[in-house]
């Protein structure tokens, strides 16, 4: 099992839970199926609408991380329920819905216009930044 560093700034979790953070983008060609070789479909592809989620728990938990601390995802959960063609909007919404020490569970959906897109759930940990960082760099400098 991954070890992460516990010496972070505990974020008051009453204050947290129920933040919300949002994200949108307009489908370009480079953002479909077919152009990350996925399949033949010109739709929005998961592993985009995976960023735009992401993205949304991050500035969700943005303003609450202490100095040096971010956020790294630990699992997500997403089930698709709409494509979305080139050149439609699309916006997430992530909402903090549970916080256990230093990991954060979000709600997600996605829209395009009223239409829901996909929905899901993300927890991300937060860690120290410089220490994570080292960890990682020490353990691809070593070898196997």
């Amino acid at each position: 099992m991954a070890r992460f560093p516990t010496k972070l700034v505990v974020m008051n979790s009453e204050v947290v839970r129920g933040a919300v953070g949002m994200a949108s983008l307009t489908v370009r060609p480079a953002d479909t199926s077919v152009a990350q070789g996925l399949n033949d479909l010109p739709v929005l592809a998961t592993p985009t609408l995976v960023n735009l989620f992401e993205a949304a728990c991050s500035v969700a938990l943005a303003e609450h991380l202490g100095t040096g601390e971010t956020s790294i995802t630990l699992e997500i959960t997403m089930t698709n329920r709409a494509a979305v063609g080139v050149g439609r909007e699309i916006r997430a919404h992530a909402t903090c819905a549970e916080v256990d020490g230093t990991v954060y569970k979000f709600t997600l959906e996605s829209y395009q216009g009223s239409k829901l897109v996909a929905c899901g759930t993300v927890s991300r940990r937060i860690v120290d930044r410089v220490s994570f960082s080292a960890r990682i760099a020490a353990e691809s400098m070593a070898t196997e």
